[in-house]
């Protein structure tokens, strides 16, 4: 990567992507005030432009700051959009860095200067909308204006990420199969000790149902139950929808480690799971789900029919479509196998309202989206693995660079599914800071992999992705419920 690619004062090419990463969180804020703003219908609390005067009788204050908070932002973000607009032209005046830059480089520079074009004609739908009122202007017309700003300056960031760090082939070969003196699949000796064998085996059980993966699917139910609530939870229906929920994830746990148990021994960080060094029968580990699917369904037809068949589908999802079909034949495995995860959010509605409603398919759709981006860091920190289980992850079969790329794509368009959920809903301001805080840190930790491409670093992205649904989830409960 060149130290000097651009002109001072920006100087380097990681200060260009820096403040690539700064202005689209920036726009992403502008987008979410923007939201908040017309949800509350702040903007009737400020009748000029481009001051913001309130009406003899206005609103309330707190709207008013809303309105006043748009238009200060609108400002800031406008200048750092026009900045890095600017800096990506100047870096065309250099021959040395033309020849650096090339191709990837003008297709940057075209979109940034698209979008900062864009952006003028976004404030100028504004000032028609709050001089002339919104009946003027298409509605609906400066959302989608931002949303396309924000689309190209992350695309724009994603490919300057590219060409500053990436590989033309850095698809990853499979290694040598793990443990050549040692069988991976070898039996393990169980203790003497029967209370150790039992707890051994219980352990082996509970292992088996994926319990890491339950806190963040419970909470997305949760939250989808939350966005359905009027605003008062039944006691009931909360208990049954997370309890037939747990033994649904448990079920669908169950049968991927009974369907991938010979793939399991080749790769290091499953060949220790249950059914790969036969500590559990596979018939006791088939009755076992069997048992957990019917535990769970029986729990969800206590609410109504439509839980429990979206309870079915979930399970019948991620253990035949995802696990059989997707997982080692396609690419788009991770991509397409999101719906799995996406199907507690309409669980969770279903539960309290008997049908699906867009708020729920509006969070779905969060869900699915931030499952590539979040997944994706994790096939990076195990690629070797997955290409010695045969399993064609992105990292193994597009390469690293197209991989970290995707991340960032992943991002913004879940960022992007974030202020949908935002528009047809009543989440106010505590959803709105948590989306942007978290989704900073979660752009900063992809941005901050393009550079250091470890180990660490792929985990750093994974867990900050983890901590922004976790983050998002909490908040949309404590905003449905509590506010």
């Amino acid at each position: 990567m060149s130290t000097e690619s651009f002109p001072r004062p920006i100087g380097t090419r990681r200060r260009f992507s820096a403040l690539l990463a700064a202005t689209a969180l920036g726009v992403y804020l502008l987008l979410i005030v923007g939201a908040t703003t017309s949800l509350t219908n702040a903007a009737a609390s400020c009748s000029t432009w481009p001051g913001c005067h309130a009406p003899v009788d206005p609103l309330n204050q707190t709207e008013l700051a809303i309105a006043w908070a748009h238009r200060l932002t609108a400002v800031v973000v406008g200048l750092l959009v026009a900045t890095t607009a600017v800096a990506a032209t100047l870096g065309d005046v250099s021959r040395r860095v033309r020849a650096t830059l090339g191709d990837v480089s003008r297709r940057v520079r075209a979109t940034l200067v698209v979008a900062a074009v864009l952006y003028v004609v976004q404030i100028g739908v504004g000032a028609v909308t709050a001089t002339i009122g919104p009946a003027a202007i298409v509605p609906g017309l400066h959302l989608v204006l931002g949303l396309v700003i924000f689309s190209g300056i992350v695309l724009a960031l994603a490919w300057d990420l590219e060409l500053a760090t990436g590989s033309e082939d850095d698809a990853i070969d499979s290694p040598d199969p793990i443990g050549e003196d040692v069988p991976a699949g070898a039996a393990r000796t169980l203790p003497s000790s029967r209370l150790a064998r039992a707890r051994l085996t219980a352990f082996a059980y509970f292992k088996m149902m994926k319990p890491r993966l339950m806190w963040l699917l419970c909470l997305v139910a949760a939250a989808g139950m939350a966005l359905a609530a009027d605003p008062v939870l039944d006691t009931y229906t909360i208990v049954a929808t997370l309890g037939g929920g747990v033994l649904a994830i448990g079920a669908s746990g169950t049968f991927n480690h009974l369907l991938e148990r010979d793939v399991d021994q080749k790769m290091s960080r499953t060949a220790d799971r249950p059914l790969a060094v036969d500590l559990i029968p596979v018939r006791n580990a088939l009755a076992f789900g069997l048992t957990l699917t019917a535990a769970s369904l029986a729990a969800f037809l206590t609410i109504n029919r439509l839980a429990a068949a979206l309870g079915l589908a979930a399970i019948l999802f991620y253990s035949v479509v995802y696990t059989l079909l997707l997982k080692p034949n396609t690419v788009q495995n991770t991509v397409i196998g999101g719906f799995a995860g996406a199907l507690p959010a309409l669980i969770g509605w279903a539960a309290v309202t008997n049908e699906i409603g867009w708020p729920a398919l509006a969070l779905a759709g969060v869900i699915f989206l931030w499952t590539p981006a979040h997944f994706y860091n994790l096939a990076l920190a195990y690629g070797e693995d997955y290409a010695r289980g045969g399993f064609p992850m992105m990292p193994v079969v597009r390469g690293r660079t197209v991989t970290r790329k995707h991340i960032l794509y992943y991002i913004a368009a879940t960022l992007v599914g974030t202020i949908a959920l935002a528009t047809i809903t009543e989440l106010g301001a505590l959803y709105a800071a948590t989306v942007v805080l978290f989704g900073g840190i979660f752009l900063w930790a992809a941005v901050r992999l393009h550079f250091e491409q470890t180990e660490v670093a792929a985990f750093r992205s994974f867990h900050a992705s983890n901590a922004f649904l976790g983050a998002v989830l909490v908040a949309i409960l404590v905003d449905a419920l509590a506010f």
